[in-house]
């Protein structure tokens, strides 16, 4: 098989160093965002996050409103990968699509044997998801000890596992739902397909419609972020990956130092000003806890490694040449690394707990970089320059 290393495109190698770049600063963010909520200033930074604006608080709007454009920017990427990336050719995107839905049912499982039939069964879709920034900042670490096509892998992987989270994001975490807004939405949504049919490449009507959408969809109680990803799909995209021409290009172009350095950063602010009191271990040995610990930890490469070697055995599909069961056990571990989009579902899943959404924030943070940690030593001594 040619050396990988020679054949990803500009837009990959971009997308790669922007994610890179993004996990640093998400790093910075989340130190600085504790230290500030433990400090003398806790109170005043928690009490920032829920002025109104709007009606809405600035949390709310971080989470609704910021990570609707992230959700479009995966929505993009997605878009790309269906195109002319790793998800291009069926036979090369089973492998990661398989691993991924290993990695999402493994973990998902492991927190509802914990939890079923308990108030805290709502937390199983928090250990389901990678953090694309994280993971990827942590593989780039390891430079060229690790060989290119792993890289891809990884990236492919953590796409469809937020595909699956935001799939169960759009049934199982929906509220006050109104059919009547969700049809408007989706009304919306089919006019933007028809311009799209048209060719119509300018992007300011997609825009448009989309901060429509993204407004009916808050009403109608499926969580306003879903928006995001059909406005992805709804862009045209054109020319291969590297076509500066294509609308959707373009866009996620535009949208990726944004999302990097403003949008993600914001919701690392928001979301992690925790406040660890007293006590706080024992918290971590509660089912809800254990659950999300050991879904990322365990579960995320257990499922991932299982699947991929009985898809392999079972001939469904191939490792790539230079892609080793011990690269596949890497990414697994990296793949627990939840933090942005478990973080997410958190809110969602116990809406009203600050309790509980505290405790589930702290054992994602934990988790997260337990299993960082573990990938990255795995792949540094289970690999070697020129011996990958």
């Amino acid at each position: 098989m040619t050396d990988l290393q020679t054949t990803l495109s500009i837009s990959f190698n971009r997308f790669f160093e922007s994610e890179k770049s993004s996990g640093i600063v998400l790093i910075l963010c989340t130190i600085l965002s504790l230290l500030v909520a433990n400090s003398s200033f806790g109170s005043a930074y928690l009490d920032f996050w829920h002025i109104k604006v709007a009606g809405l608080s600035l949390e709310h709007w971080a989470n609704d409103a910021l990570m609707a454009v992230f959700f479009l920017f995966v929505g993009l990427e997605l878009e790309r990968e269906f195109y002319v990336g790793e998800l291009s050719n069926f036979r090369k995107a089973l492998l990661p699509i398989i691993a991924a839905v290993g990695g999402i049912v493994v973990p998902a499982g492991i927190h509802f044997a914990l939890n079923a039939d308990t108030p805290t069964q709502a937390g199983a879709g928090i250990p389901m998801a990678t953090d694309i920034a994280f993971a990827l900042g942590v593989l780039a670490l390891l430079g060229s000890r690790v060989p290119a096509s792993l890289k891809v892998f990884l990236t492919a992987l953590a796409v469809m596992d937020d595909l699956g989270a935001i799939v169960v994001i759009a049934i199982f975490y929906t509220t006050q739902f109104s059919p009547a807004y969700l049809l408007a939405a989706f009304a919306v949504f089919g006019l933007l397909l028809i311009l799209n049919r048209l060719r119509v490449m300018a992007l300011l009507p997609y825009l448009l419609g989309g901060a429509l959408m993204w407004f009916l969809m808050l009403k109608s109680g499926v969580h306003a972020t879903i928006a995001g990803v059909l406005l992805a799909f709804a862009v045209p995209f054109s020319g291969n990956g590297d076509d500066e021409s294509s609308p959707s290009h373009h866009l996620e172009h535009l949208l990726s130092k944004p999302v990097a350095f403003v949008v993600l950063p914001i919701f690392a602010l928001a979301n992690t000003g925790i406040v660890i009191s007293a006590g706080w271990q024992q918290e971590l040995l509660s089912s809800n806890s254990l659950g999300i610990l050991g879904g990322l930890v365990l579960g995320k490469p257990l499922g991932i490694l299982l699947a991929s070697l009985l898809a392999v055995a079972v001939g469904v599909c191939a490792l790539p040449g230079d892609l080793k069961r011990r690269h596949i056990l890497g990414a697994g571990l990296l793949g627990g690394i939840g933090f942005t989009m478990s973080i997410f579902i958190t809110n969602l899943a116990f809406a009203g707990s600050v309790e509980l959404v505290n405790a589930s924030k702290m054992a994602i943070l934990m988790a997260s970089l337990v299993a960082g940690a573990l990938g990255f030593v795995w792949l540094r001594f289970s690999s070697s320059p020129g011996n990958t």
